[in-house]
């Protein structure tokens, strides 16, 4: 180990007893992919009680403590790739693009290709390096496994207004969800600062450290109380790091099938939506919607998707 390294520990909790310590790592890590893991503990980086562990598919048990050390990263090559993109919007300052589920925005040491931003230098001839070429493009960012819109900007000028925008908080940003239990109200606000979580640093949370406002407004479009969810049509006031998924799972109402903060599949009601979920990977959270004025010609952009992608569309026909 040197200073440079991050070192990080994570405490096994039911959930996870007798997963794969690379399954483990890659879940409550989520910013890293498995693989990288899978090297990370191959190299003598995880270690339990002071002793590293060199295999992957060691089995962790409920209680232990996993330590895990990441070396400073390496100088990313950054390389065009022809990933297709679904292109909603474009003119010469600007594109809406529309990411899907699965998909990182940039790269970073765990996700060296197949991003967003790789996607964007091989289709954009133009695009804006302000924030440096990995993040070539970005102005605001979405989940690994959240899907939907994002503005990216193509010049330098319009990033800067895009970001003045953002801070501004003057853009639309709406969403659709679909979450765990009834959801009472029709229409409520959720205001709870969010920060980095006091149990696991690499989570958000309410009861955290260096908290930021954080408001979040919702309408119920639909409750099932056969099975135990409610879909919510949702608008962020502020743009805090897994803000939606933090607040719902803090007022008692996860996301369906998001793990990380809360769900379980005893909260269904049904073996259909049971086996729905098994067979998805993502959480049930789309962008759907951003309004924004553009950065040159102050004319009103609004752009919505008019198809759910199909994690999110088999959850709420089975609703």
């Amino acid at each position: 180990m040197n200073h440079k390294d991050e070192i990080l520990s994570f405490m096994v909790d039911e959930e996870y007893d007798r997963k794969r310590l690379d399954q483990f790592l890659s879940s409550v890590y989520p910013e890293y992919s498995r693989s990288y893991f899978q090297k990370l503990i191959k190299d003598g980086y995880v270690f339990e009680d002071g002793k590293d562990i060199k295999k992957p598919s060691y089995k962790v048990r409920k209680g232990q403590e996993i330590t895990l050390v990441i070396p400073p990263p390496e100088t990313l090559e950054i390389k065009p790739e022809n990933i297709p993109v679904d292109i909603l919007f474009e003119d010469e300052d600007i594109a809406v693009v529309y990411k899907p589920a699965g998909m990182v925005v940039h790269p970073s040491p765990g996700h060296t290709s197949g991003t967003l931003v790789n996607a964007l230098l091989y289709h954009f001839r133009n695009i804006s390096e302000y924030g440096g070429k990995e993040r070539a493009g970005i102005v605001h960012r979405l989940d690994k496994d959240t899907a939907g819109l994002m503005i990216i900007a193509k010049s330098e000028f319009a990033h800067k207004e895009l970001q003045k925008q953002f801070q501004e908080r003057t853009v639309d940003k709406r969403y659709i969800a679909v979450v765990t239990g009834i959801v009472q109200n029709d229409h409520g606000f959720i205001d709870l600062p969010i920060g980095r979580s006091i149990y696991n640093r690499k989570k958000m949370g309410t009861e955290a450290t260096n908290l930021r406002d954080a408001l979040t407004e919702y309408w119920v479009k639909n409750r099932s109380e056969k099975e135990n969810l409610t879909v919510v049509d949702i608008k962020l006031h502020t743009g805090r790091t897994h803000q939606i998924r933090v607040h719902f799972s803090a007022i008692g109402h996860p996301l369906f099938n998001d793990k990380v903060y809360g769900f379980k599949k005893s909260q269904l009601r049904s073996e259909k939506m049971r086996s729905i979920s098994d067979q998805t990977l993502y959480h049930a959270l789309l962008a759907y919607r951003i309004a924004f004025d553009h950065p040159r010609t102050g004319e009103k952009i609004d752009i919505t998707l008019q198809k759910l992608p199909e994690h999110i569309s088999k959850v709420i026909e089975a609703i």
